[in-house]
């Protein structure tokens, strides 16, 4: 049971789940059936997942999350700094909220008291990021959203008044397609008021070498996290696949500007999926796509925000330049 003290700051929203599961199936019935097959990187994120997911942002080759943390130190105060009003944060994709905390530190020293909307697939990293900052913060509150962005986003809606910070950190818009990612930011301005600050990251583009490494570490954490998918599939939806027959690959497209995972076949093989009553063939070699995580250049994020509806209002990076962080705010019309 919670403490008193925690459980009065803190509501929790699960969507629902059995119509999860049932979308869970049918992306993996039709991802497993295309030609090339493919899996949807956004159910990378069962416990398990994001867990392997924690230890990938502390390895040496992953840069990214140093390189958002370091700009985030430096410039948390001065985002702060610029709203007048007291604002309500919500982020989209919290996972273990690392990142977040010297934004909400810096936050709750300008205004009395912070309410914080986290949105996260992941129920269990959901609680687990929740629990420790309300434990660290007396003077926060927190309604979460176990969901997809936009279901959690259509829950916060309802339940969020006055002028919000939304955050979209680490590289999530990078795992859309350029459409997709307009799309889906359009959909987001929609949601918002004239006073709304979106703070969105952005990798950017770099050396092949670096990008190849930071998702193919030398530990193989990267991997482990890529073949758990498979792993979840075989415990959700009743599959046989033999994770030993399959290794990780990451390589980096120069025509598409993004680097590009998948799980490949090591020997001719057929697998049941008993939960979907599916029976899949793959051939020796055979590649299932697994993510793809596009890299910008500054100009690109520039017309992407434009596109979508937003003016991009600051823009920080790190000292080497690797990583963006974008304040952008809706257009006015």
């Amino acid at each position: 049971m919670l403490d008193s003290r925690i459980s009065d700051r803190f509501r929790l929203i699960q969507t629902d789940t059995e119509s999860a599961q049932k979308m869970f199936g049918e992306d993996v019935a039709t991802g497993l059936k295309a030609d090339p097959k493919r899996l949807s990187c956004r159910y990378f994120y069962d416990a398990e997942g994001s867990q392997l997911f924690e230890q990938i942002c502390e390895l040496p080759e992953y840069y990214l999350t140093r390189a958002e943390h370091e700009i985030l130190t430096a410039r948390a105060g001065e985002i702060a700094a610029g709203f007048d009003e007291k604002i309500t944060m919500v982020e989209l994709g919290s996972g273990s909220a690392v990142k977040t905390r010297l934004l909400i530190e810096a936050f709750l020293e300008r205004q009395d008291g912070l309410l914080f909307g986290p949105v996260d697939i992941s129920r269990s990293a959901l609680e687990e990021s929740s629990l420790l900052l309300l434990e660290d913060h007396m003077d926060l509150r927190m309604l979460g959203v176990a969901s997809d962005y936009h279901t959690g986003l259509s829950w916060l809606e309802e339940e969020v008044e006055g002028p919000k910070v939304i955050l979209w950190l680490g590289s999530n818009v990078g795992n859309f397609e350029w459409d997709e990612a307009v799309g889906f930011l359009r959909h987001l301005r929609e949601t918002m008021h004239p006073e709304d600050r979106l703070l969105m990251g952005a990798d950017l583009k770099k050396d092949r070498a670096v990008l190849e490494a930071a998702y193919d570490d030398s530990q193989g954490i990267t991997a482990r996290f890529n073949l758990n998918l498979l792993k979840r599939i075989n415990s959700e939806l009743g599959g046989d696949f033999d994770l030993s027959l399959f290794r990780h690959r990451a390589v980096y497209s120069d025509e598409n500007s993004r680097i590009e995972m998948y799980l490949v076949s090591q020997v001719e093989q057929v697998v049941r999926l008993e939960g979907l009553d599916l029976t899949i063939s793959l051939k020796s070699g055979e590649a299932i796509h697994t993510e793809n995580s596009h890299k910008y250049s500054v100009e690109e994020i520039q017309i992407l925000a434009n596109k979508a509806g937003f003016e991009l209002e600051q823009q920080w990076f790190d000292r080497k330049r690797q990583f963006s962080l974008n304040q952008l705010h809706p257009s006015r019309e």
